[in-house]
């Protein structure tokens, strides 16, 4: 199976899921961006001190991820596409892709309203029929979580509906990203790490 591509110890630590065959592709046809990915995951840590900072433009938990792999050659991306039909253009509005590189896109998504999987879903669907992406991952917290940010006397902050794996999925159920190989990460207590 494609997930057993992932180190046990990480499978340990995070929740994962794919679809399409994502694991497999990304071993086998992206090495490097799967080896980044392996290695960003294992280095991450759920800090106390990042759950506890306030809010106010990225969480430093996304950060962490992104830095990571923008110290890669990863980049955020934006596509301009457009079809022409009887000779008349018709552009196809995109949303940008957190990280980006060699047909791999990875969104994290930490605490924003669940409508951005909505999005984050139908962009990878859409660059996917149009041949630029070959597998979408997206990094998010599980739903057990709540527990501790009401513990930490942040729950308020974190809402159910806001992105956390229960929201995410039922609309990758649904066929949100269509054909799109997907791989689906989520991070949870196990991950976290109350003396940071």
């Amino acid at each position: 199976m494609g997930l057993d591509l992932i180190p046990t110890a990480l499978r340990e630590r995070f929740l994962f899921e794919e679809r399409h065959h994502a694991a497999s592709i990304l071993a086998t046809d992206f090495p490097a961006e799967f080896k980044d990915i392996i290695e960003c995951l294992q280095g991450f840590r759920l800090r106390k001190s990042h759950i506890l900072k306030a809010g106010g433009g990225l969480s430093l938990i996304p950060q962490a991820i992104d830095g990571f792999l923008r110290a890669r050659k990863w980049t955020e991306r934006r596509f301009d596409i457009k079809i022409t039909i009887d000779e008349k253009l018709i552009p196809i509005p995109t949303h940008k892709i957190d990280n980006f590189r060699n047909r791999v896109g990875i969104e994290t998504e930490w605490n924003n309203k669940t409508e951005f999987y909505d999005r984050d879903l139908n962009n990878f669907r859409l660059l996917w029929e149009m041949r630029v992406l070959s597998v979408g991952v997206i990094v998010t917290r599980l739903s057990e979580l709540q527990k501790l940010f009401d513990k930490l006397g942040k729950g308020k902050s974190y809402g159910a509906s806001t992105t956390h794996w229960d929201k995410l999925i039922p609309k990758v159920e649904a066929g949100g990203a269509g054909g799109c190989p997907l791989l689906l990460a989520g991070m949870g207590m196990n991950c976290y790490d109350g003396n940071a």
